[in-house]
């Protein structure tokens, strides 16, 4: 509730224009009766959001300091004509939210899908290329074969002609000139 106090300090030039006009106290004391109430209300309307809630209040009582004339009546309470206002106030809010597309909240735009950008994979693949081409060309030929063509280690030993150990060894050392290479790719390169 301690955002509702904006109220007590709202200039009195709206209701002024109108001929009556409402002072702060006589806004603190609506406040002070009825601001619990609304608030119980709201919350139930708004299936517990309380800052939602706390906001339809705001505004159901600024409307009350805009309309003096609802609060100059021979009525014994304000609470039903403050009840009407919230509720409709509650209905309006809604109905705008639900004009407007869903908003994203809960994850961060880092994970969310995006479009295959071609300038970006165009400068990975040739950053990849360069960092190749500083390989050795038995280094080169062994990341190729593994990695590129797809090729088991012993599919990859057979057709470079070198021993299964020597494929494990030359990738490993390859993989680790890569990640050298390829510094600002992250952790996976």
């Amino acid at each position: 509730m301690e955002n509702l106090a904006v109220l007590d300090s709202a200039p009195v030039s709206a209701p002024a224009q109108r001929g009556a006009t409402v002072d702060e106290a006589t806004m603190a004391q609506l406040q002070r009766e009825h601001g619990q109430a609304l608030l119980g209300l709201l919350l139930g309307l708004t299936h517990g959001d309380r800052q939602r809630a706390e906001d339809l209040v705001q505004e159901t009582l600024l409307r009350a300091w805009r309309h003096p004339e609802a609060l100059h009546t021979d009525h014994a309470s304000m609470r039903p004509w403050l009840f009407t206002v919230a509720r409709r106030l509650c209905i309006d809010a809604r109905r705008a939210r639900l004009a407007r597309p869903v908003e994203e909240g809960g994850r961060p735009l880092e994970n969310l899908a995006t479009a295959d950008d071609e300038i970006e994979r165009s400068v990975v693949v040739q950053d990849v290329r360069d960092a190749l081409r500083q390989l050795s060309p038995e280094h080169r030929a062994v990341l190729l074969e593994v990695y590129f063509r797809g090729r088991s280690v012993a599919e990859a030993s057979e057709r470079l002609g070198v021993p299964e150990g020597t494929v494990k060894s030359r990738t490993y050392y390859a993989l680790r000139s890569m990640r050298r290479n390829l510094r600002g790719y992250g952790a996976d390169c």
